[in-house]
């Protein structure tokens, strides 16, 4: 553990404690829930990042969703042809992937995820995970039935968690409605973390099993950070309950398909509405700061394009150091992590893809700690879309429901940098749980794109730690060469690395940048 893990460490209690500062009631504040979801999260993370077993659990997690995700690709190539080809990916007569198109490649998954999890639920297995989830939250932190349930639903599916205690919506504490709204926006749907997993795999093999990681580490981080938030003052009616989960079963698994695969369409239609009006008025909002910036930097002697992305950098930069995010990348994950409120994460992460493709990140552990950062619908729109669905199934809710939605907002947004900070802790930039490219020096191009994220950590399992060494030796040696040096790509090297596929480092400019080798 070196000094950065530390800091992610200690990220965790600085959180914890300005939620307590924003509680509504600090004297009332359930000390039992915030020690447990701690508690939790420490256990998870520890299972999935130091335990072998839980290594190799990830790992094996991750192939499967990668499978699974390039099944789901099959509709979508027969409908689509080549545009549906993911970056990397040949198709059966040897076209290439003409690069990402989001629309063909990321939102297809979404309709085949709606509806292999309908046929989870209509099969029974989907119900019996999520109450064995509610049952831990119940025992351990003991919160109520109803809270319970919702939160173990949203570790799986998206609003239609709600749907599950509709029968309880209506008899709903404050603050129990703070932590149904809170669990639905610090988690993701898994219809939806297909999508990123398409947007991020090419640059981050094994995001997959991060993602899974960080929709289990964000479930206990919602009850924590709602109950800091906003605590219980009353007696809920299921407290001590366990619930059943209310949905309406299909008559048959036909219509379980159909109706999974029309709920991911509109679940489309809603995503890309609010993609084209949220971009859109961001970038008008980014003119009038532009603007304003001409008029204003003349008469302060300051220079910089204004926009809300410097914005939300310089607000977010002390949150992404508390984060454990080191010094040299903070300013870029401060500005993704920030736009995220504004323009929802499906942008963050693809400006997440962005950065990682241009290089902009200098250090491994600023990508995994801004992907758990994100994996969550802790945004504006979709708070009004939780809000919206709350309303829709108990009308008599809609009074009052507004402060409470602005603080679940607030609850889930500290809940994802919290997750964040627990990953930041145990990060270990030699982790075979990173799928560097590494492991497949010495293989074909075909090898390369049709081996797993496992069968390429089994390549690196035993020289994984020389490598490690001998990249900060060169990076080192390489730090101490004049700023004012250009050298082409190619002019400098590590040769031992260079056949390992690591890195070959190069500057342009004076600005040090890292690429893979095999570029």
């Amino acid at each position: 553990m070196d000094g950065y893990n530390l800091v992610s460490f200690a990220g965790v209690f600085v959180l914890v404690g300005l939620a307590w500062v924003l509680s509504a009631d600090r004297r009332n504040v359930n000390w039992r829930v915030i020690g447990w979801g701690i508690a939790l999260q420490l256990a998870v993370a520890l299972f999935v990042f130091v335990v072998p077993a839980g290594a190799r659990v990830f790992l094996v997690v991750n192939d499967v969703v990668v499978r699974i995700l390039d099944s789901a690709g099959a509709g979508a190539r027969f409908v689509f042809g080549r545009l549906a080809l993911g970056p990397g990916q040949v198709g059966e007569d040897g076209q290439e992937s003409i690069g990402l198109i989001l629309a063909l490649q990321g939102f297809p998954t979404i309709i085949f995820f709606s509806a292999l999890i309908a046929i989870l639920y209509h099969l029974g297995i989907m119900p019996r995970i999520v109450k064995a989830f509610a049952r831990v939250f119940t025992r351990l932190m003991r919160v109520s039935g109803a809270e319970s349930l919702v939160v173990a639903s949203n570790i799986f599916v998206g609003v239609e968690s709600n749907l599950t205690i509709k029968p309880h919506l209506a008899t709903l504490t404050a603050s129990e409605l703070c932590t149904v709204l809170t669990a639905g926006m610090a988690s993701v749907a898994s219809n939806i973390l297909a999508l990123y997993v398409l947007m991020l795999q090419e640059r981050f093999p094994t995001i997959a099993g991060h993602l899974i990681s960080a929709s289990l580490l964000s479930a206990p981080a919602a009850l924590l950070m709602s109950k800091l938030l906003l605590p219980e003052s009353g007696r809920p009616v299921t407290l001590g309950l366990r619930v059943e989960p209310y949905y309406e079963r299909e008559s048959s698994l036909m219509e379980a398909i159909i109706n999974g695969a029309n709920a991911g369409v509109r679940m489309i239609v809603g995503i890309v509405a609010l993609l084209i009006a949220v971009l859109g008025l961001v970038a008008l909002v980014n003119l009038a700061l532009a603007s304003l910036g001409d008029v204003v930097n003349p008469l302060l002697g300051t220079a910089g394009r204004w926009s809300l992305g410097g914005l939300f950098g310089y607000l977010f930069y002390p949150v992404a150091l508390v984060l454990g995010v080191p010094p040299a990348d903070a300013g870029v994950v401060s500005r993704i992590v920030g736009a995220r409120v504004i323009v929802t994460e499906v942008a963050a992460y693809g400006e997440l893809a962005a950065a990682m493709e241009q290089g902009l990140l200098q250090h491994p552990r600023s990508a995994v700690i801004t992907a758990y950062a994100l994996c969550g619908f802790a945004h504006i729109a979709s708070m009004a879309i939780f809000v919206g669905s709350i309303c829709a199934l108990a009308p008599e809710r809609a009074k009052g429901i507004g402060p409470i939605a602005v603080r679940a907002l607030v609850a889930a947004t500290l809940a994802c940098l919290v997750t964040a900070c627990v990953a930041g802790t145990f990060f270990a930039e030699g982790s075979i749980l990173l799928g560097r490219p590494g492991p497949t020096a010495g293989a074909t191009k075909s090898e390369i794109r049709n081996s797993t994220p496992r069968q390429q950590a089994d390549r690196s399992e035993t020289s994984s730690d020389d490598r490690s060494i001998a990249f900060h030796k060169f990076r080192d040696d390489r730090d101490r060469l004049p700023r004012s040096v250009s050298l082409a790509r190619n002019d400098i090297q590590a040769p031992d690395l260079r056949n390992a596929g690591l890195y070959a480092l190069y500057a342009d400019a004076g600005e040090f940048n890292a690429r893979t080798a095999s570029e």
